[in-house]
């Protein structure tokens, strides 16, 4: 049972006769213990008078999947299987990273009739929640008491990451459009592909002349050449100790994602095979042999329940699961935190191995704040903070040296800048003819 607040008023009223048989001559105690044992009475009987809420039918209508940050209604429905009118006030038990509404829902059920109540959730965390039970209360006609019931509902919905920086794919799929299809490369790169002919241009590349086609034409005709397609691109993300510290709204794996997505959008359209590795000291997330379509759906809700993992990650491992996603030359996006020659060691001294017939490319989610710290000197407390800022700067650039030495390329940027620049860095590498 529950008691409401009407029944505190009821109590409190108590004290206008209390007063009122004092005046009188009445013992007060008498008088208030009459008064007391009259509420508990009204409440015994409101709560016997109120509907059962045990004869309640609770079902839930929630989707499967909802994007991190959007608004999701969910729906709760109460099929009265009583013969008298329930009057509920319904609490759906969501955990609170499901930003679910701390308001109760009141709904009125006829006997024999179904009533739905909608709530609605903003997911504010990647991964599953879940929700396992509906808590109903069904107040009685004094509106003092009544009786509550918990049902055992379980639904769960698997929140994907929000894939905020697909606003920079129209531009980049513009591009890809252009170096692709309306636009063929005029000039031979390594690893482009035949695409047709057509008559020569002065400024042409005589290299590019197809003279038995001019023989038959009778006038000169040049090849022209695009990208190559079916190309392997695997992107690792590191899961380690370093990808949990916070960047900016997130942690550094959750712009990871974003530049993985938006990579995986680009290069499935591009007609290349997209594989993904989530890895820290065992494989957490893994998607190869998907196309088309299904890819981004496949790459979201594997993603979806990985977070970051306080350990070191086993570089040497992580590359050789790297090594049995494919076999064929590929292009290796490795989105980790390398910004501190002390803990990029192992992966340094794993990187040469990895990178024979590849093309690794390194992205790094920076902080703004460390370049905004380096530029202060207003204070004592700020110059020791901007020579720590440049410290931690330079080391970044070491690393980032190493990893050039050592046959990849870095880039190091913010966690809104760092998706469009490997993106970016994507379509060089296909109009260089080197992917």
């Amino acid at each position: 049972m529950f008691v409401t607040g009407r029944l505190a008023v009821a109590i409190a009223v108590g004290v206008v006769p209390l007063v009122l048989t004092g005046l009188a001559g009445y013992p007060p105690y008498l008088i208030l213990g009459a008064w007391i044992a009259l509420c508990i009475v009204l409440t015994a009987l409101d709560v016997l008078l109120s509907p059962s809420p045990r004869s309640v039918a609770v079902s839930r209508r929630v989707p499967a999947r909802v994007r991190l940050g959007e608004v999701t209604p969910i729906s709760v429905a109460l099929h009265n299987r009583g013969s008298r009118t329930l009057h509920a006030l319904i609490r759906d038990a969501w955990q609170p990273t499901a930003g679910a509404s701390r308001e109760r829902h009141r709904l009125t059920v006829p006997p024999g009739e179904r009533r739905r109540a909608s709530f609605p959730l903003q997911p504010r965390r990647r991964g599953e929640l879940v929700s396992e039970f509906v808590m109903i209360r069904s107040r009685g006609p004094l509106g003092l008491a009544g009786r509550q019931a918990r049902h055992r509902v379980r639904d769960a919905i698997r929140v994907l990451p929000a894939f905020a920086s697909r606003k920079h794919l129209p531009s980049r799929l513009a591009r890809l459009r252009e170096l692709d299809g309306n636009t063929s490369l005029q000039v031979r790169g390594q690893g482009t592909e035949f695409d047709s002919l057509r008559e020569y241009v002065r400024g042409d590349d005589v290299r590019s002349i197809d003279w038995r086609a001019t023989a038959r034409a009778g006038t000169t005709m040049l090849r022209t050449w695009r990208p190559e397609r079916d190309r392997h691109v695997v992107i690792m993300i590191d899961t380690g100790r370093t990808a949990a510290a916070r960047v900016g709204d997130g942690t550094r794996v959750d712009a990871s994602l974003e530049a993985s997505l938006l990579l995986a959008a680009l290069a499935a359209r591009a007609g290349d095979h997209v594989h993904l590795l989530m890895f820290d000291r065992v494989v957490r997330a893994r998607v190869t042999g998907v196309d088309g379509a299904a890819l981004l759906p496949a790459l979201t809700d594997a993603m979806a329940p990985v977070h970051a993992r306080l350990v070191d990650t086993d570089w040497p491992s992580a590359f050789a699961a790297v090594r049995t996603l494919t076999t064929r030359p590929a292009l290796i996006v490795v989105l980790t935190a390398q910004d501190a020659a002390e803990s990029a060691r192992g992966f340094l001294g794993a990187l040469p191995d990895a990178s024979r017939a590849t093309s690794i490319l390194v992205g790094s989610v920076t902080d703004d704040g460390i370049a905004s710290l380096a530029r202060q000197r207003g204070s004592r407390e700020e110059v020791y903070l901007a020579a720590a800022a440049e410290r931690t700067m330079r080391d970044a650039e070491n690393v980032a040296e190493a990893i050039r030495r050592a046959g990849g390329e870095a880039i190091a940027a913010d966690p809104e800048a760092l998706p469009p620049r490997i993106a970016d860095r994507y379509l060089e590498l296909k109009a260089a003819g080197r992917l």
